[in-house]
């Protein structure tokens, strides 16, 4: 799976709530979530997001609450992968539950720029800063995770794998 994409760009510690704020967690529905998603941190994500970009944080992404919709959130903006320094263990499990690529590499977090280009392999673990000519390695998860990130998250998966023993 490759992507490529603008970076937005953010710091240590976001939050679930500042991810998707609680008072629109009356709806289970991607695409409502999609138009708050970051907004109490980011006013501009939401309307400005295009498909295929890429969030890059800091440390600690994604802590908080256990809630999916967070993840759900980001991808349903059109967000194809988040690379971070760390995230918070049930948003990353969560992400890989939902089908959100996400991706671990310290010096592409410190090196990237918000709008930065980036290019993603996710079968290899690279990501290429197009717009400073840099290459960073990031591990690259296990075929059968990236199997289940390819088919739109655990369910679809799961789904699939039944069709496919029957």
């Amino acid at each position: 799976m490759n992507f490529k994409g603008k970076t937005w760009k953010y710091g240590d510690n976001v939050n679930t709530d500042e991810i998707i704020p609680a008072r629109y967690l009356n709806t289970s529905d991607p695409k409502e979530l999609a138009e708050h998603c970051m907004e109490d941190i980011d006013a501009s994500f939401a309307k400005d997001v295009k498909e295929g970009d890429i969030i890059v944080a800091q440390e600690n992404f994604g802590c908080g609450s256990s809630r999916e919709h967070a993840p759900i959130s980001i991808k349903a903006s059109g967000v194809s992968c988040i690379i971070a320094k760390s995230f918070a263990r049930i948003f990353y499990r969560n992400a890989i539950n939902i089908g959100l690529p996400i991706l671990e590499c310290k010096e592409a977090v410190s090196d990237a720029n918000k709008e930065d280009i980036l290019e993603v392999d996710l079968s290899a673990g690279t990501i290429s800063n197009l717009t400073k000519n840099k290459f960073y390695k990031s591990s690259p998860f296990p075929k059968f995770i990236q199997d289940l990130i390819s088919a739109g998250g655990l369910m679809k998966w799961v789904s699939k794998s039944i069709w496919l023993a029957h």
